[in-house]
């Protein structure tokens, strides 16, 4: 390969893309071939960078610098200013990372000052779908220390004193796992990687395999050495077309350079991976549903044991890791065990990866250590709140997780203190909420969506989250009565202890943590019938302030049911009788003169 000066990666991850990073590598490319550049500067894809909401996304390397937001508009002016002259573009960096005109190095950046990269490792910085980059970083190396030097017992003790957990929400010990499947006789076993990622605002597993496929496909590989299995899948939602292309590429060249199939590296170790397309069912996160509908048979959970582990695909001992542990196998066989165990906390190790979504202004995928605390998640990475709104809570672990107050923004993030604080850690879903975001509302959009993905095999998932969703749904419209809160509680404790899967046991979370902490919002719902966020339409109504009112006929010509009336220069008035409570008037109006009762 040509070794360039110069060399621009540009994100290629589904939100990049979506934003018009490909429509950015051909422009860059014409422009370097006009300039008769090509020689001199590399344009090339790269994985996803992490600020997924400030893309199209660059990296200028050597120089290190980092470039947002960047249209077709700017491919001149980077060429021209910063490739020919060595001069970066101040106006395209991130503003807050800007210090007396200062060019911020990427770690200088608050957005990756606090990150620590394991599992993404190769963020932003190869081709996801060059097999060469891959091992140009250290790829494959793990997988050949296990395969050539190393026992199935002895890759199994090193993962366990690694202490890596499982990444797919319960936490429990990935080693242990592996070790009960590795003990378990059969003539066949498989192992699977789960990437059925389902929470709402989650994108961890989808990054990842778009990104660095052969981290993934490797981690299968010691696996599948350390626990005697000679076939493995990746279930895979339809929804990830991109991930689902660049895995298979990912599986075809590794076919092609002899790291799948029969005795690989002359070790003696046979092993075959293939991708099965999953239908979108959340039910399918959970390992007895998703081993189910990989039989071709209805995604439902059954009770354990049997566990996977004893009998699971066809009837056979059987693995499931998500995407983020089995990408995280590699690092551990290549740099060693206590190097892992070196970080994080004493009981949680190593690093999470977490999508950052919601009222935080910088959105999008993160890695750090275990131990760090929610607000240097949300302030010192996310950037804090946005439009001067004020924090008010944090949703971890999607809609089996809870929400956390403002009071518990210095908790650490780590498995057992978020459970102790009635949370979990889940697969890596972070939702920031602010002032205006209603937490009774909250809860009962988290437990919507609960009650449509249940796959309705037990009555406490089937049935009391149907009957909770009502109570909330009551009690947001204005028509909660005394009573209702402590019923929810009640409720919400007995699915926890009774629904058959994960899924139905968490689902109450959102809904008993908000209570816990947002107590007074239910009660001034019920008994005041309003919303102090200010959310629910059937709380609420909006009124011109006179003094701000100019008379603009801006409202009036935007209400999309003619509810506002006035003549120009005048002041205007709601008719509360037609308004449907859009808020269309109050997002146009220039002089703040519609407010919210």
């Amino acid at each position: 390969m040509p070794n360039y000066p110069m060399e621009l990666l540009i994100c290629s991850g589904t939100g990049c893309v979506g934003n018009g990073s490909l429509e950015l590598i051909k422009a860059f490319r014409e422009e370097l071939k006009k300039q008769k550049l090509e020689s001199k500067i590399k344009i090339a894809p790269s994985s996803c960078h992490g600020l997924c909401g400030n893309g199209p996304v660059i990296l200028v390397q050597p120089d290190n610098i980092y470039y947002q937001n960047v249209t077709l508009n700017d491919v001149k002016d980077i060429v021209n200013t910063h490739c020919l002259k060595g001069e970066a573009l101040i106006r395209l960096m991130p503003k807050e990372a800007v210090k007396n005109e200062n060019i911020p190095k990427l770690k200088e950046i608050g957005f990756f000052s606090k990150q620590r990269l394991v599992a993404l490792y190769n963020r932003g910085v190869i081709d996801p779908e060059s097999i060469d980059e891959y091992i140009a970083r250290g790829g494959y190396k793990g997988a050949a220390r296990a395969l050539i030097h190393m026992k199935s017992e002895e890759i199994i003790e090193e993962i366990i004193a690694a202490g890596l957990r499982g990444r797919g929400g319960a936490g429990f010990p990935t080693g242990v796992k592996w070790g009960l499947c590795a003990k378990s006789e059969s003539d066949e076993k498989y192992i699977i990687c789960n990437c059925d990622e389902g929470d709402p605002g989650a994108f961890m597993d989808r990054s990842i395999m778009e990104s660095d496929p052969h981290s993934v496909l490797e981690g299968m590989l010691i696996g599948a050495k350390a626990m005697g299995a000679r076939e493995g899948f990746i279930y895979i939602r339809s929804e990830y077309p991109l991930a689902i292309k660049h895995f298979q590429k990912a599986i075809d060249d590794a076919n092609e350079y002899g790291l799948l199939g029969k005795d690989i590296m002359n070790s003696g170790t046979d092993f075959k991976l293939s991708i099965y397309r999953g239908a979108g069912a959340f039910v399918c996160g959970e390992e007895t549903s998703l081993i189910h509908s990989l039989e071709g048979v209805l995604p439902e959970p059954h009770g354990r044991p049997p566990y996977p582990a004893v009998s699971g695909y066809m009837g056979k001992p059987t693995n499931i890791n998500n995407t983020e542990t089995w990408s995280n196998v590699p690092h551990i066989l290549r740099q060693g065990a206590k190097w892992f165990a070196s970080i994080g906390t004493e009981k949680s190790k190593g690093t999470k990866v977490f999508s950052l979504v919601g009222k935080v202004k910088n959105t999008g995928l993160i890695e750090v250590p275990m131990g760090i605390t929610l607000r240097e998640i949300v302030f010192d990475i996310g950037g804090g709140v946005p439009n001067g709104k004020k924090f008010k809570a944090v949703q971890t672990g999607g809609p089996s997780g809870g929400c956390l107050p403002k009071s518990l923004l210095d908790i650490s993030v780590d498995y057992e203190s978020l459970q102790e604080a009635g949370s979990i850690m889940g697969s890596g879903g972070m939702i920031v909420m602010d002032e205006d975001t209603c937490m009774v509302e909250l809860a009962r959009y988290f437990l919507s969506f609960s009650l449509e993905e249940s796959c309705g095999k037990c009555t406490p998932c089937r049935e009391g989250t149907r009957h909770m969703h009502d109570i909330l749904t009551a009690i947001t419209a204005g028509e909660g009565k005394e009573g209702d809160i402590e019923l929810l509680e009640e409720m919400g404790e007995l699915i926890k202890e009774t629904a058959l899967c994960g899924l139905g046991k968490t689902a109450p979370n959102p809904v008993l943590t908000t209570i816990k902490h947002f107590r007074h919002e239910y009660e001034a719902h019920i008994r005041d019938h309003k919303c102090p966020a200010k959310a629910c339409k059937n709380l609420i109504k909006f009124e011109v302030i006179k003094e701000n009112c100019t008379g603009c006929t801006l409202c009036a010509k935007s209400c999309p049911v003619s509810a506002i009336r006035g003549e120009p220069k005048k002041i205007h008035e709601i008719d509360q009788s037609i308004c449907v409570k859009c808020g269309i008037c109050r997002s146009v109006c220039r002089f703040n003169a519609i407010g919210v009762d």
